[in-house]
């Protein structure tokens, strides 16, 4: 399964930034091993079902740890069978636009 996950803690830094936070999270999923890649608003992970879901309530308890409520989007795409689609999704697309 892919899992595109954003994590946002309720309380923000004194200039209003999230991101230290959020690296704590990005730390957790590079340190699962998984396939993974962070951009601007998500961060992306590609797993089992049971390795990602820990992955994911392990990044939502450290920043729990830190912020008295958490905020939580996710999206997964719930494929068998499948892997790779972490890249494989995107270099298909990108077919489709260098045949146009």
């Amino acid at each position: 399964m892919l899992v595109a996950f954003s994590i946002s803690p309720s309380a923000a830094d004194e200039s209003g930034s999230v991101s230290a936070a959020v690296a704590e999270v990005v730390k957790v999923v590079r340190e699962s091993g998984l396939p993974c890649e962070t951009n601007a608003m998500f961060t992306n992970i590609e797993g089992e079902w049971d390795e990602v879901m820990a992955v994911v309530k392990r990044a939502v308890d450290i920043v729990a740890e830190a912020s008295p409520r958490v905020g939580l989007v996710l999206k997964a795409d719930i494929r068998p069978g499948y892997t790779g689609q972490l890249t494989a999704k995107v270099e298909r697309v990108e077919r489709h636009l260098a045949a146009e």
